[in-house]
């Protein structure tokens, strides 16, 4: 007599078994996240994420533009799972090269829609706003430039500095390209060549303008904070301007996040994302020190910022910022 196995029997107990063999693995192994975000920050999320689920994460460090660079050049090969940022242009590089998968609808509507693209392959994960910083002592308010563009003219040559190398501010020119096109961006890049002293680092801007050394730098808002709530000696004679009104100077950008379609562990890297854009991930941009704003949807900021509604930002599509066209502009008018 031959034997019959139903759909049921020990083929079917075979099969169960070895898809919950390869989801155990999965889950051990977990997953691996190309990192440009702060780390304190980051490992704040990650903690957290793996205390509730139990599923490890290793992280990979770098900037915005090596590690969105490198995803690039690795394509389908490369063993990243999510793809964290500072500043969206390194989103849209990724995007750019179809290296990312849909995000789970749920997870898209955790965030506000002004901090997302339409497309849903990324996502908002945190926000920071551009601010003029100055010594009042070097600058009165009545001096303080009433926008961005302002710092193109002769009356501010020498007085203000900004790290041009760096991925925040080029985020920053993005923008400008965004808003004012071609033309008037390269203008501005040229006069800037002229007008403005380089620094490395926001930082460094930071604290050249507190020790008097320039009047003024453009820089984002987080670095004052950050510093004040530790020792304040280096932003101690320090302030901060918001352009608003809409200007390119109150440019809020946002920071990524994205799932690889080459991950192996696409159910364990859609939950990272969806953890951190959902409520205790917000919460923990409220509470820790990188004073960063939040961008879930209700979600509450640290309140010693300055309400992101109250920024007065201008309208910015990030899933258009271009960083290879700025990265040649700015070559362009000699400041790279």
């Amino acid at each position: 007599m031959k034997l019959r196995f139903s759909s049921f029997g020990p083929v079917a107990l075979l099969a169960s078994s070895l898809m919950l063999a390869f989801t155990a693995r999965a889950a051990d192994e977990g997953i691996v996240i190309y990192n440009a975000q702060h780390e304190n920050l980051v490992q704040s999320w990650v903690d957290g994420f793996t205390k509730d689920t139990g599923i490890k994460v290793t992280l990979r460090n770098g900037s915005d533009s090596e590690l969105g660079n490198q995803l690039v050049q690795e394509g389908s090969a490369s063993p990243a799972d999510v793809f964290l940022t500072e500043n969206s242009p390194a989103m849209v590089l990724v995007d750019n090269a179809k290296l990312f998968a849909p995000l789970d609808s749920a997870t898209q509507q955790q965030v506000a829609p002004a901090y997302r693209p339409e497309h849903g392959r990324w996502i908002g994960i945190a926000a920071r706003t551009t601010v003029f910083v100055y010594n009042p002592e070097k600058i009165s308010e009545a001096q303080l430039p009433k926008s961005l563009m302002d710092l193109a003219k002769s009356e501010w040559k020498g007085r203000w500095a900004a790290s041009p190398s760096g991925a925040d501010f080029q985020a920053i020119v993005s923008a400008l390209l965004e808003l004012k096109g071609e033309k008037a961006t390269l203008e501005w890049l040229k006069a800037m060549k002229t007008n403005f002293t380089a620094y490395k680092g926001n930082s460094t801007v930071m604290k050249a303008v507190n020790a008097g050394q320039i009047d003024g730098g453009v820089i984002y808002h987080y670095y004052r904070f950050v510093d004040q709530a530790k020792t304040g000696e280096n932003s101690k004679n320090t302030q901060l301007y918001y352009f608003k009104h809409k200007d390119p100077g109150a440019f809020v950008s946002i920071s990524g996040g994205g799932v690889l379609a080459s991950s192996k562990h696409q159910k364990e890297a859609q939950e990272f994302v969806k953890w951190i854009t959902g409520k205790q991930g917000q919460e923990i941009l409220r509470t820790n020190d990188a004073f960063e704003y939040a961008v879930g949807v209700n979600a509450a900021s640290n309140p010693k910022l300055v309400p992101l509604k109250d920024l007065d930002a201008p309208k910015v599509d990030a899933s258009k910022l271009n960083s290879k066209k700025v990265v040649d502009l700015m070559t362009e008018a000699g400041l790279l």
